[in-house]
């Protein structure tokens, strides 16, 4: 079985001021929308906030979805990962999905969480760019969740991907899906003027 992981506890610092997960994209926050396509996959969704009383929570109102609050988030992307990975003491299989892609579809999600039945011998398989470049989101074989609670610093899960380069499975998404994050106001103004959303 697999589960979905939403990283949604960043501090939004490039932003001035704005929170980028609570930005409208097709009318609604970010971080409902890409919860409502984790949903549709018809899989267990959980969602890494800083805190039970942060803003965000408020977006995913009767949604269901099982919110952790991480106290490690302050720590970076290291922290949120380990300790989301901790309170979530599964023994699935993970796909993790940054709350920042904008652009990911419920088709995108599922072609990776659908790696498995692809490469049955692999332990991450990850979603690219149409170019090639490796990007999110990425599915963690259970075998691997273990390593998470080593992470230190903002590197997120950089080093178990390296660790384990040679048993990992690149999926091609449309365009720049894979990779396109929003992280300033800029990066929004632009991606409005793009797509209209």
């Amino acid at each position: 079985m697999t589960v979905i992981l939403i990283l949604a506890a960043g501090s939004s610092s490039r932003m001035r001021g704005r929170d980028k997960l609570l930005e409208p994209v097709d009318g609604v926050p970010l971080l409902r929308l890409q919860a409502r396509r984790a949903l549709e996959l018809g899989l267990p969704v959980f969602i890494a906030v800083p805190s039970a009383d942060h803003p965000r929570v408020g977006a995913l109102a009767d949604l269901p979805v099982t919110v952790l609050a991480i106290p490690e988030a302050a720590e970076g992307m290291s922290g949120t990962l380990r300790g989301a990975m901790a309170a979530l003491n599964s023994g699935h299989n993970v796909l993790l999905l940054l709350g920042d892609l904008a652009e990911i579809e419920s088709g995108d999600l599922r072609a990776v969480a659908n790696g498995p039945t692809i490469a049955p011998t692999a332990r991450i398989w990850r979603g690219q760019t149409q170019d090639g470049k490796p990007g999110h989101p990425i599915l963690f074989h259970s075998s691997l969740l273990g390593e998470f609670s080593a992470l230190e610093g903002d590197s997120g899960g950089d080093p178990i991907v390296r660790r384990h380069r040679d048993e990992t499975v690149l999926i091609a998404l449309p365009g720049n899906r894979a990779r396109r994050d929003l992280d300033t106001p800029e990066d929004w103004e632009t991606f409005r003027l793009e797509t209209g959303r």
